[in-house]
């Protein structure tokens, strides 16, 4: 299932969020570690590559939508799912509102309470410049 996919990609852009820390979960683990099939395999190598590839652009989009919050402050989890969200609205072409309603879905699961509604605002705005 693309919810699978998705998620995988989300922790593997969380993976990501953490350049020096050599202790992390790789590629292969995370992989061995899921039931992904073939079709979500290409997938989710379709979303981490526009990811990687528009990482900077991504992070600017982010960044003016949150105004008043520097990225750094901003929680990794919350981070990782907004940087996911943009990858698949903008570059991905996953209808919006499918893109946000699987993101606020694991926000569910992976974040805080709050977490939900920030999200959402900031990619209301990001909707609207994109």
């Amino acid at each position: 299932m693309r919810k699978d996919a998705r998620e995988f990609a989300f922790k593997m852009i969380f993976e990501n969020l953490f350049p020096d820390c050599d202790e992390g979960l790789t590629y292969d683990t995370l992989l061995e570690q899921t039931s992904l099939s073939e079709e979500d395999v290409k997938f989710y190598n379709e979303i981490f590559s526009e990811y990687k590839s528009n990482k900077n652009d991504i992070e600017k989009i982010v960044k003016s939508a949150c105004e008043g919050y520097q990225l750094e402050r901003i929680y990794k989890v919350d981070l990782a799912l907004m940087y996911l969200a943009i990858t698949e609205i903008k570059y991905v072409k996953t209808p919006i509102a499918v893109a946000i309603n699987e993101i606020l879905n694991l926000s569910k699961k992976y974040s805080t309470e709050k977490s939900q509604s920030f999200i959402n605002g900031v990619l209301a705005k990001v909707v609207k410049s994109v």
